[in-house]
């Protein structure tokens, strides 16, 4: 299996990868696919930026016809503090395997690529919100819960 960085050429496989994810994870009770356009520009321009805070990790498919599995991470930088002085904190979002894919390493491979790449970036801490089925790889990794609750306002 062959890990490589994703180019801004993959953007449309990228985007069909999150719809997985997010079926997967319950997240579509009547969406429409308004968001997939947006979501591979984005990706596009992110992806082909000169100095890139998006990373994205791929495995092909056999025979070429398209992505197997991938993880995304962005770059993010924060105000300094005594565990983190430079602030630099990766985020992960976009971890998935393509269900025929399953069980042959793919996704740990993708997460291990993008866990180096935030190290070559500065970035001291990574976090993600994990699913059921992802918790086990995310813990083998390093990841541990914490205690600090998520809230989000919707604008």
């Amino acid at each position: 299996m062959k890990i490589r960085r994703a180019t801004p050429a993959d953007a449309a496989e990228l985007v069909r990868l999150r719809a997985v994810m997010l079926r997967t994870m319950g997240n579509n009770p009547d969406w429409n696919d308004d968001w997939r356009e947006p979501a591979r520009e984005s990706l596009v321009r992110r992806l082909g930026a000169a100095e890139p805070t998006l990373g994205a990790f791929v495995v092909d498919r056999p025979g070429g016809s398209g992505l197997a599995a991938c993880a995304v991470g962005l770059v993010e930088e924060r105000l300094g503090n005594p565990f983190n002085p430079g602030g630099r904190v990766g985020y992960v979002f976009n971890v998935v395997t393509d269900e025929d894919m399953r069980r042959r390493g793919c996704s740990r491979a993708c997460m291990e690529a993008l866990l180096e790449w935030f190290r070559d970036q500065g970035v001291r801490a990574a976090d993600l919100r994990a699913s059921p089925d992802g918790e086990p790889l995310y813990a083998s990794l390093g990841f541990v819960r914490t205690p600090d609750p998520a809230m989000r306002l919707r604008l």
